[in-house]
């Protein structure tokens, strides 16, 4: 007895039964992320980034599309359409297009939201009357515009109702108000979708604190200004984003409406593209265009995101 009681026993833990609260191994962790990414990663590859290098190839060519390029002209392609007026003016309107967008279509979404957007009688109302245009397909809006814009249509009716002598104007024929005028449908249909996201952001504004500052003495524009912008900031910032590649790529509202015309006076990037490569079985050269737009894209949006949008990621982390 006595040479067992001086033995030492060891307790040992309780051992779990094999094949239950089994940690998972890494492999079995690869093969699960494999089987989700995978699939995904397969239709990105073959639907983004192969047509994209498949573009950068058939641009070193002159080719109409028909069987295999053999024609190789190097950078030839992307030296005639710098030196074409039409793809100038093209870049030139689809910068004031972009332009435009910002100081008007943004600062009006921004405007409606702020004034519909918590106090006004009837605001859920007056948000789907302005999101019911972002609603309609491009297509649809600018047969309707077609109408509107017609010399016969509603707009030269109402002028002519109300003003004396007036003579109907052909809005879309004028070289000096098309392009104008097709902005103010790209503007009519899209501003209601940055109203909407203005308006999400204007929720999380706390409203005590808008109050605080009234009582402290600030006036509205003072709260409006140091306080509801400010906290808005980062769906500002992502507007601007989708609203300058947005307008980078405008195509089926232009092209319904005037097909880059009259005189090519509406002609943007994607609309030129379109009339002197794919209409006009030059392939190779629309090719060209096409990685001129996506390369101007890419530029702007990896400078935006790291030089603007930076620290609503890192928020974003924390």
């Amino acid at each position: 007895m006595s040479s067992i009681a001086g033995q030492r026993f060891r307790v040992l833990p309780p051992q779990r039964p094999a094949g239950r609260n089994r940690p998972r191994t890494t492999r079995e962790q690869l093969l699960t992320i494999g089987l989700f990414v995978i699939p995904g990663a397969i239709i990105y590859t073959l639907f983004l980034i192969w047509p994209i290098f498949q573009a950068g190839y058939f641009s070193l060519f002159k080719w109409n599309g028909l069987g295999v390029p053999t024609d190789f002209r190097g950078l030839e392609n992307y030296v005639q359409a710098f030196n074409h007026d039409v793809f100038q003016q093209a870049i030139t309107h689809s910068l004031i297009i972009t332009v435009l967008s910002l100081v008007v279509q943004l600062p009006l979404a921004l405007i409606l939201s702020v004034t519909i957007g918590r106090k006004l009688p009837g605001r859920m109302i007056f948000r789907s009357i302005f999101f019911l245009p972002y609603v309609f397909s491009e297509v649809i809006t600018a047969i309707i515009w077609g109408f509107v814009y017609h010399q016969n249509g509603m707009f030269n009716t109402i002028f002519g109702t109300i003003i004396p002598g007036y003579e109907p104007i052909t809005w879309l024929a004028d070289r000096n108000l098309a392009l104008y005028a097709v902005f103010a449908v790209i503007t009519w249909k899209y501003f209601g979708l940055h109203m909407i996201l203005y308006m999400a952001s204007l929720q999380q504004v706390s409203s005590e604190i808008e109050e605080a500052a009234r009582i402290d003495g600030a006036s509205e524009w003072q709260v409006l200004r140091f306080i509801t912008f400010p906290m808005m900031a980062p769906t500002i910032r992502l507007t601007i984003y989708l609203s300058v590649l947005g307008s980078l790529n405008q195509f089926v509202l232009i092209w319904v409406l005037t097909a880059g015309g009259p005189a090519n006076a509406t002609h943007v990037l994607a609309t030129y593209m379109y009339r002197f490569g794919i209409k006009s079985f030059n392939l190779g050269y629309g090719s060209a265009i096409a990685v001129i737009i996506f390369a101007v894209c890419l530029i702007f949006s990896v400078g935006y995101q790291r030089t603007i949008m930076h620290r609503d990621y890192a928020g974003a982390v924390e």
